[in-house]
């Protein structure tokens, strides 16, 4: 039986949830498959362009995700597209170690420009639509590499300090834990999230006080040379 390309991709992600990025080596997903590690490279030229290949079908899921086709309603997609990549990246073990070290594919690079067309229909200058997309997708991708860097530490390694001494130390930083509460939790995904929507909203209102004024000062210099 032939050996497929999306055979091999499937079988490395599967070996990828079992043994992780570090331990998932061409010579081990060979064995999986049942041949010689030679045998790969007839589909993948080095373990990097399988890592891509692996990536790519990690994060097809968005190619089907629903368009912003509804202007007015752009921080609830951008909201609802950082959850579903939060969820995609945490489905497999180091999936954000995966896509972090990867080539985005031409897929994702279409879902990236339907998305900076509906925020440009939303008001924003590409400029801004292609830097507050940046940033969450950098905040998603930061975020859940530490929750998974934290499900990988060994009991013993979290170098916990004396809580008493800590908070004595640390008054501020603890206050602001205990409003934020776990660094890699809901709560706190959702937060830095809205703070960074935050901003986008108000990049967009200073677009719509600044072209207001431009149609103001357009208006009356028309008039005036009448």
């Amino acid at each position: 039986m032939a050996l497929e390309k999306g055979t091999i991709v499937a079988t490395a992600l599967r070996l990828l949830d079992e043994v992780g990025l570090d331990g998932l080596t061409l010579r081990r997903l060979a064995g999986e498959l049942g041949v010689q590690a030679p045998a790969l490279y007839w589909h993948f030229k080095n373990k990097q362009e399988l890592l891509d290949a692996m990536a790519a079908a990690m994060m097809s899921a968005h190619t089907s995700r629903p368009t912003l086709t509804e202007p007015g309603k752009w921080r609830e997609w951008i909201a609802g597209y950082a959850h579903a990549d939060r969820a995609l990246l945490n489905s497999y073990r180091d999936g954000a170690k995966l896509v972090a070290g990867t080539r985005p594919s031409s897929d994702l690079f279409a879902v990236v420009e339907r998305a900076m067309a509906g925020l440009e229909a939303a008001g924003f200058s590409a400029g801004d639509a292609a830097r507050g997309l940046f940033t969450v997708s950098a905040y998603v991708a930061g975020f859940v590499l530490e929750e998974q860097a934290d499900r990988t530490r060994t009991d013993g390694e979290d170098g916990m300090p004396d809580m008493e001494e800590f908070r004595a130390a640390y008054p501020r930083l603890m206050a602001g834990l205990a409003e934020v509460g776990d660094p890699q939790g809901d709560l706190s995904f959702e937060g830095g999230l809205q703070l960074i929507l935050d901003g986008m909203g108000l990049r967009l209102k200073a677009q719509d006080t600044l072209a207001a004024g431009a149609d103001q000062v357009s208006q009356e210099e028309g008039e005036t040379a009448r």
